[in-house]
């Protein structure tokens, strides 16, 4: 079932879903089989609708959109092969992640296929401001996806600098999505700039949400598996707070969880989390970035793509997986 922020630009979806399947043919068999299989796992897609939501949005009339939608969801999901190999996650989407089922080695190149497959068709594209933004954004988030790595099982992470691979490891992709979509559609400079606001904000406000959720959600919505990233030594929002502002027997038991990535006591964690007040900064921090993003389109003129891009901030904020 579509939902309601999308219905606005559903046929594009129907073009970015074809061009997705034609893209991914490969006279490599393996590669076919894997991009079946992501193909078939779904996912939110909302990265691509951030493009065609701001293209739209912008009176954008052309259809290279369609093709740099398909380009974001490309990267993104060369990037979730990368870190499942990098996590060990064995599930994704409710489904065996491709590591899980074919080994880190194919994970990682039909990754690589993926990646080298969205800078093809940036080429196609042709637009060098799109590229420049996309290339930047390739670097942020690797940069990030290393500076989370160098911080796994160190409980003296601050809050600053949590937020900063947060906007480097998600809320970039996000940023450069709306960013591109309003470049493509050539925006006005000061529209330019609030959409990607607009976009950074809104990534920012989805991984503190699914920092909260990895301590509140349930498995089957989350589509993993509950205390996921407590197991991969992920220090996030909710145990910085509990650490910081928990009495000494608190912050010690949480140290120590994170030090050992154990997972036996996650109900203590969670109750723990919750009794210092780590899930509801952490959702209070995220209706911040909410009230952020919506600031950012409100000078947009009125029409069913605003009101669509308002509407998903809600549902970011708002989600149970």
């Amino acid at each position: 079932m579509t939902p309601p922020f999308s219905q606005p630009v559903v046929d594009d979806f129907v073009k970015v879903d074809a061009l997705i399947r034609d893209s991914l043919s490969s006279h490599i068999p393996l590669v076919e089989e894997i991009s079946r299989y992501l193909i078939e796992a779904g996912g939110k897609r909302l990265r691509p609708l951030l493009v065609l939501l701001c293209a739209r949005a912008c009176g954008y009339t052309g259809q290279d959109h369609i093709k740099l939608a398909v380009v974001i969801e490309f990267l993104h999901t060369a990037m979730l092969l990368h870190d499942d190999v990098v996590d060990a996650s064995d599930l994704r989407r409710g489904r065996e992640t491709v590591n899980a089922r074919w080994g880190n080695p194919a994970s990682v190149l039909v990754g690589d296929f993926l990646h080298s497959r969205a800078f093809e068709m940036l080429v196609e594209i042709g637009d060098l401001r799109v590229m420049e933004i996309l290339a930047n954004a390739t670097n942020t988030i690797a940069e990030g996806e290393v500076q989370q790595l160098a911080h796994v099982r160190n409980p003296d992470l601050t809050e600053q600098s949590y937020l900063q691979v947060v906007f480097r490891k998600t809320a970039m992709l996000f940023q450069a999505a709306s960013h591109c979509g309003a470049v493509l559609a050539g925006a006005d400079p000061k529209t330019e700039c609030a959409l990607r606001d607009y976009g950074r904000h809104l990534g920012m406000a989805f991984q503190m949400i699914d920092d909260f959720l990895d301590y509140t959600g349930n498995t089957e919505e989350l589509g993993k598996n509950v205390g996921d990233d407590l197991a991969e030594g992920k220090v996030t929002l909710p145990l910085i707070i509990a650490m910081r502002e928990g009495n000494p027997d608190q912050a010690g038991f949480i140290r120590e969880a994170i030090i050992s990535s154990r997972t036996d006591n996650l109900k203590d964690v969670i109750g723990t989390v919750m009794a210092t007040g780590g899930l509801a900064y952490t959702e209070s921090s995220a209706g911040r970035e909410q009230k952020k993003a919506l600031a950012c389109i409100a000078d947009l003129p009125s029409s069913i793509y605003r009101d669509s891009m308002e509407s998903l901030v809600d549902f970011v904020v708002n989600r149970n997986g």
